[in-house]
């Protein structure tokens, strides 16, 4: 795994900027923001409005996100808030409540 890595145990309150991929696997609240990749695991929990490249939703995110390429709400993974992106994939097994805005 390249980038930064936000662990299992781990829970941070407050901005994370990165220009590199970033992985979550414990638990964000704040902003988070990536011009590479955020990918949310499953069993992470984020509370963020949440900015990247393109973003992979295998957890639980309640919060708005932009994504300049594409957002992949995988199964099993929640998403309550609204979406701006180019791309959206929602696979089945996947949860989302919010708007769509497609017009990136």
């Amino acid at each position: 795994m390249a980038g930064t890595v936000i662990g299992e145990e781990l829970t941070i309150e407050g901005e994370i900027t990165s220009d590199e991929e970033v992985v979550i696997q414990g638990t964000v609240r704040g902003s988070l923001s990536s011009t590479d990749t955020i990918q949310i695991l499953s069993g992470a929990v984020v509370e963020a409005d949440v900015t990247a490249a393109s973003l992979s939703v295998a957890g639980a995110v309640t919060g708005n996100v932009t994504a300049t390429d594409r957002v992949d709400l995988q199964a099993g993974g929640r998403l309550i808030g609204d979406v701006r992106s180019a791309r959206l994939t929602i696979a089945d097994g996947a949860s989302f409540k919010g708007n769509v805005d497609m017009d990136v």
